[in-house]
């Protein structure tokens, strides 16, 4: 079978990632993930806007990375240092932020995740944010393999992932 490019992955119809040489679809979200994403990139465009040292990317934009078995990352929300072009980003974000799913639950999804994580950091992510609306620990703050995670509930402020930058926790949920 012949392996997938980044060209293919323009062709994708949706969000996907280049994977193992397949082209990898992620399923659409559901509405309080793709709020509590939305929300994020919402206050880092914020910041953005006032700080000038780099761009909020939402959901399903792809980023090109060079790992022997991923060649693109697409966060749920991002921050990235650099020019904004047509075309998809020449590295990853410094900030990567990965929203669970409802289906995103138990030893299976937490694996995935943590192979995820270590492909953003191999890459050159500095802080990935693991959000679990459904947990305690509702973010997770990851800065690199192999450290524990700085932990956030609700009612608290999630460290900073962007020099400048929190947000509170709470903001994740819509208001009662």
């Amino acid at each position: 079978m012949k392996k997938a490019r980044i060209e293919d992955l323009y062709r994708a119809d949706g969000k996907a990632e280049l994977v193992d040489g397949m082209i990898v679809m992620d399923s659409p979200t559901g509405l309080l993930p793709g709020f509590a994403a939305g929300e994020i990139f919402v206050s880092l465009r914020a910041y953005a806007r006032a700080n000038k040292t780099g761009n909020a990317i939402p959901d399903n934009a792809a980023f090109i990375v060079d790992l022997p078995n991923r060649k693109s990352l697409s966060p749920d929300a991002a921050y990235h240092i650099g020019p904004l072009t047509m075309k998809f980003a020449d590295g990853p974000p410094v900030f990567a932020v990965e929203v669970r799913s409802e289906g995103d639950q138990g030893s299976a999804a937490e694996q995935n995740m943590a192979k995820k994580r270590a492909d953003y950091f191999a890459a050159g992510t500095l802080v990935v944010w693991n959000v679990d609306l459904l947990g305690e620990d509702v973010v997770r703050v990851y800065r690199g393999s192999g450290r524990e995670p700085d932990r956030f509930g609700r009612d608290a402020i999630a460290e900073p992932a962007v020099p400048g930058w929190s947000m509170p926790v709470d903001y994740l949920f819509p208001e009662d």
